[in-house]
Formats: C-alpha cells, sequence, structure tokens
C-alpha cells in the first residue's frame, strides 16, 4: 500500500522550516586536560610496572626519608624495639649458659648481676643500648661472651641511632618545607609591554631570609607530532625570560614579575586569544636557590593551564613607600587589572603593527572620555551642591525679610502707628 501524499509540499513542512533556520555554532567546551605539574608543585605522574623493585632497597636511606612520617615513625619504633628484644635474647642465652638462671646454683660470680629472668635481661638490654645505668645490673669480668654481646650492641645501637635520627632530621629540613613561603600568583596574565606581547607571573617570598642565587625557569609541556609522526606526550619546552638575558640570578628582596616576551622563539608566538583557550598549553615555572640560614639548595614548582592564563590583564602595583620603608601589601599579590591588548597573536603584531597602534589609540580615547565622563559628572555634582546651598539661602532670606506689623492706636486721633 502506497504512502498518502500531504497537501502541503514537504519543503514547507515542518521539518523543511526546521532545516531552514540558521543554526548557531556551538563550541564545546575543552576536555580538561590533567596537568602535568599541580599547583603545589608536585609531579602528577604515576609510576607503574616497576620490575626492579630492589633499587630501592640499595639507597635505604633515600628509600626512609622519602616515605610518610607515619611509616617513619612504625620503622624507628620497630627497629629499635627488635634491637632491644634481640639483644635481651642474647644476654639471657649467656646468663643460662653460665648458670646464672639456676637458683640452687652456689656460683657466687655472675657474668651479669641481677639477670634472673627474660624480664630482667630486656631491661638491661634497654640500659646498655641507650646508656642508661640504674646501678642494679652490670655486667662483670667473669664471662667473655657477655664482654662480646656488650661491645656487639654497642656498635649496633650507635649504627641505628646515626641511621633513624639522620632520617628524622633530614625529614624535618627537607628543601620542600622553605618552598612553603615562595608563593606564586594564582593566575599568569598576558598584555603588552615596552610594544611587544609578554607572558607575565609574578613571584615572592614570605620570609625575611633571603634565597642566594635565585633562578628563574620557564617551560611549556605541551603534546607534540614530529613531522616523522613520533607523537611526544610530554615535550618539554624552555621559554626565555628578561631576568635570565640580564643576569642569571635574581635578587628576591621583594615580589617581582617574570616576563617572558613572545618573539619568534616563543611556543605561544602563534597563539591568539580564541586559540590558547582551546589549547592543551600548560607553562610550569621552577624557583630555584640556596637557602641563606640552613645552606639547602631548594625548589618550588607551579604551573599554569589555559583556563589559568587572563588575557589582556596586568598585576596591580603592589610596593609602597610608608614614612621611609617599602611596605609589600601581599593582600593584593594576585590582582590584576583589565588593560586594552590586541586579541591577535605575537605573530599578527609583527606582521601588522597597526593593529597594537589602532588598540593603542582606542584604549587612550577611551581613558580621555572616562576622564570627561568623570570631570562632568564632578560638575553637575558640584553644581546641584552650589545650586541647593543657593536656594537654602534663598528659603533662610525669605524667612527673615517677613516682618509681623503691629498697628497701635494714638490718642486723639485716627492715624495708627505700625510697629514692627
Amino acid at each position: 500500500m502506497l504512502a498518502r501524499k500531504s497537501i502541503i509540499p514537504e519543503e514547507f513542512g515542518l521539518a523543511g522550516l526546521v532545516s531552514r533556520i540558521p543554526r548557531k555554532p556551538v563550541f564545546r567546551d575543552r576536555v580538561n586536560k590533567a596537568r602535568f605539574i599541580a599547583k603545589n608543585g608536585s609531579c602528577n605522574l604515576a609510576h607503574k610496572n616497576i620490575r626492579e623493585q630492589g633499587r630501592f632497597l640499595q639507597d635505604v636511606f633515600t628509600t626512609l626519608v622519602d616515605l610518610k612520617w607515619r611509616f617513619t615513625l612504625v620503622i624507628f619504633t620497630t627497629t629499635f624495639v627488635s634491637s632491644w628484644l634481640l639483644f635481651a635474647m642474647s644476654w639471657w642465652l649467656v646468663a643460662f649458659a653460665h648458670g646464672d638462671l639456676d637458683p640452687r646454683s652456689q656460683n657466687g660470680a655472675h657474668c651479669v648481676t641481677d639477670v634472673k629472668s627474660f624480664t630482667s635481661a630486656f631491661l638491661f638490654s634497654i640500659e646498655v643500648q641507650v646508656t642508661i645505668g640504674f646501678g642494679g645490673r652490670m655486667i662483670t669480668e667473669q664471662c667473655p661472651a657477655a664482654i662480646t654481646v656488650l661491645i656487639m650492641q654497642n656498635i649496633v645501637g650507635l649504627i641505628i641511632n646515626a641511621v633513624m635520627l639522620g632520617c628524622i632530621f633530614m625529614k624535618t629540613a627537607q628543601s620542600n618545607r622553605r618552598a612553603e613561603t615562595l608563593i606564586f600568583s594564582r593566575h599568569a596574565v598576558i598584555a603588552v609591554r615596552n610594544n611587544r606581547l609578554c607572558f607575565m607571573i609574578r613571584i615572592g617570598d614570605l620570609r625575611k631570609s633571603m634565597i642566594i642565587g635565585a633562578t628563574i625557569r620557564l617551560q611549556v609541556v605541551r603534546k607534540t607530532t614530529t613531522p616523522e609522526g613520533e607523537v611526544i606526550p610530554i615535550h618539554q619546552i624552555d621559554v626565555q625570560t628578561e631576568t635570565a638575558v640580564a643576569s642569571n640570578n635574581l635578587f628576591l628582596l621583594a615580589p617581582l614579575i617574570i616576563c617572558h616576551v613572545i618573539d619568534k622563539n616563543s611556543p605561544m608566538y602563534d597563539l591568539s586569544a580564541m586559540e590558547l583557550q582551546c589549547s592543551d598549553l600548560e607553562v610550569i615555572a621552577i624557583l630555584e636557590g640556596v637557602v641563606e640560614t640552613t645552606g639547602i639548595t631548594t625548589q618550588a614548582r607551579t604551573s599554569y593551564v589555559s583556563e589559568e592564563i587572563q588575557w589582556g590583564h596586568r598585576f596591580v602595583p603592589i610596593v609602597t613607600e610608608e614614612e621611609g620603608v617599602y611596605s609589600v601589601d601581599y593582600s593584593k599579590f594576585g590582582n590584576t587589572v583589565k588593560v586594552s591588548t590586541p586579541r591577535c597573536s605575537a605573530r599578527e603584531l609583527d606582521e601588522k603593527p597597526s593593529i597594537l597602534i589602532q588598540t593603542l589609540q582606542k584604549s587612550e580615547l577611551s581613558h580621555q572620555n572616562s576622564l570627561r565622563k568623570r570631570n562632568s559628572m564632578r560638575r553637575n555634582n558640584s553644581m546641584r551642591k552650589v545650586a541647593s546651598s543657593g536656594n537654602l539661602r534663598r528659603n533662610n532670606s525669605g524667612l527673615n525679610s517677613n516682618k509681623v506689623q503691629f498697628f497701635t492706636p494714638v490718642e486723639g486721633g485716627h492715624s495708627l502707628n505700625a510697629v514692627t
């Protein structure tokens, strides 16, 4: 059976009319890419399928330092208790072999005095290893085996103390603890500086003790494909900064703005404001230096993804001079302000310098218009104030001019005198 045809042509039907409606382009959000370096500086990298696990045991000290505190404390306690128990067993065997544990023994010369059970042997083991003597138990010169065990326990105890205390000291004095007071701005900005498009971040040190020989490095991490078809998931590209060109070290006395000029050698040379939001770009900032008080090299890291890069912004100044002293307001450390910046890439700016000139002219005109509006508003407010004050004066003068007249009759006549 054939389908029934409609009287209305198909192109004028509901489906045809809907198909003719121009659709707006749909911009899908970029899939959130896992960042290589977290904001706190930790590396977002997981090591899997490591077959040679024995390599970690070859460097026991570094392995203990890298462990978390709870595991370190468990190992610390277990090591000491195990050594005390081990040598307590040795002292008990020495006393048992010599016959000191037999109450019927008439031999008055004991290897260790007052060691009559395993508990007393354990207490004597603790006294020997931690060099605490209570005066009740002590070794005698009757047993060479006891002297040998004493020497071995002293040597083993010194080794355990050196390793464990050194591990605890290194964990408390790690360089990343000092890096907690080295701060980076939450966002990076891109704006025009000295007629060039620049990528800028702000760094600072919260402590008064300085970082000696501080250096800053910027790297761009992105997924690239070589002309041969090789895919490099983590391609690290070094980025040059103005401070690195002038000198190799930073004088990090006050917060500094690190500037990278986006030129032909920059990996961001072809990125515009729109392309930056859609790219998988990640900029890593690495600050290194030597701690002035301890002499330990420290390193602070952070990263900026495309969502954390503000195009057309600039950092506000935070250093002011108050009564002959320079003060830093860290409450405005990450604050930015909008500035007129071309939305095109640095390549287009180099090819068409007129874009930058037009942008600057527009910003100057907008600035002048804003000043005019402010001046006009101030004039209007001042005129309103003058008019309101004039009306008040008129009202007051009108009130003063109104006089009440009183007429008094004169004796012997009909005339009246007005008294005000």
